[in-house]
């Protein structure tokens, strides 16, 4: 029988999926790159915020008619959702043959060697404790839709105590993989044709606290750059400013490979937003932390997240943070509007902001955002980058990444010339800005 995963939500969540189909592929049960082609239909969800539910809802039932009317047999739901919502989710999706949590994605494999019998022994849904889930580790066999590109997960769980926050129920504590097995999988990432490894996990600069011995994520980065060589880019993803430290930055400013790229979501920047929701940083902090950065990594880019309409959230509270957009001028940013929840500590605070005027503040802020990108983007005219290349479009044309343009994230660069692949690197001059995109030409000699 053949499976097919379609995977929501964030980049871990698409490792969780590359891993699960290498299992399945290796127990019989090889993929499958269309719904309409499969005996099994797998739908890794996420479960973080309220539009995030309503896509994991609205994906199951449209594949569930490929259970009603097409081949598929099983319809199996994982991740974020039915650990969520365990108590619920039975009843409210009947089209779904199993659910699996957080910790039970290897269980599907059971699951469907053992039918009936496993639903009599542990019932339609499993979701043990997060934490009793094995890490991923480099021996495990991963099926990667892109050649060129590869996450490469570090950690997970998360120790931290976020009030708007529900990964550490999800996802259980932090626990890191260790410094060798991580680097051993990016030897084999590297030896299989990737040329860039995103490393990440839900506060990736965290990475090792939880360990013996006292390594750190500078120590980490390190070997991981040293192992790949130059040729390949190594980016870091979903940092946590309280603990991005000095080393790490010199290391940014010394290592050829290392994108000189920080991803760090400072959430908001007022102090009494932030104490409700339990970030132990203040904006004064903030303002210290990115003057050191751009003091130490020459021409680093830098990347956010907001929250806007956090419980309590003034009008004062929101033009302190749009000063501070205008004022730290970010290469990229994006806005969440709060999604509210019963079991979020931050449901029990006092003033609720109404949700229209939080996607009002929302818009505000990109607005501001969406200028600052466009005049950054201006400064880069005429300037020459390496481009990684990404698609190939009919005629001239094609789509790639500069180093400072993360996955999926972040804005793509529009290269013009032919005669290359996919995975290549190219030299590209900069001839047009746009408010989020880039594009240029080929320069002659173009391989990298």
């Amino acid at each position: 029988m053949k499976c097919y995963i379609e995977t929501l939500g964030c980049a871990r969540n698409q490792v969780d999926s590359e891993v699960l189909a290498g299992h399945l592929s290796l127990a019989g049960f090889p993929g499958a790159n269309h719904p309409e082609d499969a005996e099994i239909i797998v739908i890794n969800t996420c479960g973080f915020i309220q539009d995030a539910i309503d896509d994991s809802i609205d994906t199951i039932l449209e594949l569930a008619a490929y259970r009603r009317e097409g081949p598929c047999r099983y319809l199996i739901v994982a991740g974020c959702l039915p650990e969520r919502f365990q108590e619920d989710i039975l009843e409210s999706l009947p089209e779904v043959d199993f659910f699996a949590g957080t910790a039970a994605y290897f269980s599907i494999l059971s699951f469907l060697e053992k039918g009936e019998a496993f639903t009599r022994e542990r019932g339609n849904i499993f979701c043990p404790d997060p934490v009793s889930a094995p890490l991923q580790t480099a021996e495990m066999e991963r099926h990667r839709a892109q050649v060129h590109t590869a996450y490469l997960k570090v950690a997970e769980g998360c120790s931290r105590h976020c009030t708007y926050c529900i990964i550490p129920m999800l996802r259980g504590v932090q626990r890191s993989r260790s410094l060798e097995d991580i680097v051993a999988e990016a030897r084999n990432l590297t030896e299989s044709g990737v040329r860039e490894l995103v490393l990440v996990a839900q506060e990736t600069t965290d990475w090792g606290r939880d360990l013996a011995g006292g390594r750190t994520i500078c120590d980490l980065v390190r070997a991981v750059c040293d192992a790949v060589g130059d040729g390949v880019w190594v980016r870091l993803l979903y940092g946590h400013p309280e603990s991005l430290s000095d080393d790490l930055l010199d290391l940014m400013a010394e290592k050829k490979n290392f994108c000189s790229y920080l991803d760090l979501p400072v959430q908001h920047a007022s102090d009494t937003v932030l104490r409700r929701m339990g970030r132990h940083y203040t904006r004064r902090d903030l303002h210290s932390l990115f003057s050191r950065i751009r003091e130490k990594v020459e021409d680093v880019v830098l990347r956010t997240t907001l929250i806007t309409g956090f419980p309590g959230e003034s009008e004062e509270d929101f033009q302190e943070l749009l000063a501070f957009v205008r004022t730290m001028r970010f290469d990229h940013l994006g806005v969440f509007t709060y999604s509210d929840m019963e079991d979020l500590p931050s449901h029990h605070l006092k003033n609720h902001v109404p949700p229209e005027l939080a996607a009002a503040r929302r818009d505000a802020v990109m607005e501001v955002q969406a200028r600052i990108s466009w005049e950054k983007n201006r400064q880069r005219l005429g300037k020459r980058y390496p481009v990684l290349i990404e698609k190939l479009s009919e005629g001239e044309l094609a789509e790639g990444r500069t180093p400072f343009q993360a996955p999926e994230v972040d804005g793509i660069t529009y290269v013009d010339g032919s005669g290359f692949q996919v995975g290549d690197v190219v030299l590209l001059e900069i001839t047009d800005a746009f408010d989020y995109d880039l594009a240029g030409n080929v320069v002659d000699g173009w391989e990298v």
